[in-house]
């Protein structure tokens, strides 16, 4: 034949039977098992829901701490106003003074009252006197005196603002008929402002079942 035969050895190994990687029928000859670590690694620890659950817990609890201080420290406020800025005897000296401003037509005080702590910015007084005045001329039309002779009861609307219900007795002007008054001791509701140098009526208006 022509050419030269190739030695075995150059010839690679081929996969098949008479091979060592496989036994007979083509199957892979038994071997040594793969190589694996002889221990497995420790599981990973995921972490509850108990440190969840406790941030919450501490959440909520200081939510409603902070709830708290904040409707203890308008309750305290309040109290502290109608404690030291707001008493029966405040009250009853704030009103009694606007009254005796009525009665003496005492228009720049009456306006100092009616504008609520508005008095010292407004620049021009004139309307509010005119208003002042006629104010003045309606509650000495009916009374010639009238005294505050109790505080019935304070309602606060705010830590400087209250609506006040209080009794006067009056005495009537004489220039009304008489027997149109029809008693000398009525009720009467206040709105007052509290501020820090003086209390302000703001106004002033008598009970209707008991009014003139």
């Amino acid at each position: 034949m022509d050419g030269a035969y190739p030695y075995p050895e150059s010839i690679p190994p081929q996969p098949g039977p008479g091979n060592s990687t496989y036994g007979a029928y083509g199957a892979p000859a038994a071997g040594p098992p793969p190589s694996y670590p002889t221990t497995l690694p420790p599981a990973v620890e995921y972490p509850s829901g108990g440190g969840n659950n406790t941030k919450r817990i501490l959440l909520v609890v200081g939510a409603v701490l902070a709830v708290v201080a904040v409707v203890g420290g308008i309750i305290f406020a309040v109290r502290s106003t109608s404690d030291r800025g707001l008493t029966d005897a405040t009250a009853k000296s704030a009103i009694q003074g606007y009254l005796n401003a009525l009665l003496q037509q005492d228009k720049q005080a009456v306006a100092r009252h009616a504008l609520c702590g508005l008095y010292d910015g407004v620049k021009d007084h004139a309307t509010d006197y005119t208003v002042a005045n006629l104010a003045s001329d309606a509650f000495r039309k009916q009374f010639g005196q009238a005294d505050v002779t109790s505080i019935d009861k304070i309602v606060m609307l705010s830590p400087n603002q209250a609506q006040v219900l209080f009794t006067m007795k009056v005495a009537p002007s004489g220039r009304l008929p008489r027997g149109s008054v029809k008693s000398n001791e009525f009720q009467a509701v206040a709105q007052l402002l509290v501020q820090p140098r003086e209390t302000l009526v703001c106004s002033y208006l008598p009970r209707p079942a008991d009014s003139l």
